[in-house]
């Protein structure tokens, strides 16, 4: 579902990404291993979309990324990309429902059709209790399920995360891995995901290395 080919960037005078080929397929779960600076968090954010890339192209069920405008690009970003990053982002003057309803109302949902699916994705992750909490009122795992239910309120194709489990403790991380695999095996849910954790990268069916800016084993 998703091909990257000779993905190159460079930051001034840093060549970042040196031509990196990626495929993966639907209902994988790959995440991307290797030290800082390797270039794990720059690939992913040009595969969804928040950086672009200097050479090579990138395709997502066939659409060329590349070939969109700024506007198709917001769109296409919005409805068939989902995000979650180390730290949850939530906006702290909204409640949990809320929070998890902005992408769908960004998107065009109708109000009762968005409050509606974010209440069912709150309840499948354990949170039916916690809709009307605001975020300083949940944990650091409540919060981060939270943001899972955010970046799949638009049915997303694919949800990129980068560190999904770096803020957590052992027990959330743990259990976020878990949660993870259950919506793969229950949506067929494509996951890319950039880690410091062996055991995430224990638990995905691919895992991939970068060094200096390439894919050297996978």
């Amino acid at each position: 579902m998703l091909k990257a080919l000779g993905i190159q960037k460079t930051y001034g005078k840093l060549h970042i990404l040196k031509g990196v080929n990626l495929e993966v397929q639907q209902g994988e779960i790959v995440t991307i291993v290797g030290a800082s600076g390797a270039g794990k968090s720059s690939l992913l954010n040009i595969i969804g979309t928040l950086d672009k890339p200097d050479a090579g192209q990138l395709f997502l069920n066939e659409t060329e990324i590349s070939g969109l405008n700024s506007k198709q690009l917001s769109h296409f970003r919005n409805t068939q990309i989902g995000f979650i990053f180390q730290f949850h982002h939530l906006l702290a003057e909204f409640n949990a429902l809320e929070n998890v309803c902005i992408p769908a109302f960004i998107a065009g949902t109708p109000k009762a059709e968005a409050e509606k699916r974010a209440a069912t994705l709150l309840d499948m992750l354990g949170l039916s209790s916690r809709i009307h909490h605001k975020p300083n009122q949940l944990s650091g795992g409540e919060q981060q399920r939270v943001a899972v239910a955010r970046a799949l309120v638009n049915k997303p194709a694919m949800i990129l995360a980068d560190e999904p489990s770096g803020n957590l403790d052992s027990a959330n991380a743990r259990d976020l891995h878990e949660l993870f695999i259950r919506l793969r095996n229950e949506f067929n849910q494509t996951f890319i995901i950039v880690t410091h954790n062996e055991d995430l990268a224990a638990l995905s069916d691919r895992k991939v290395t970068m060094k200096d800016g390439l894919i050297v084993q996978s």
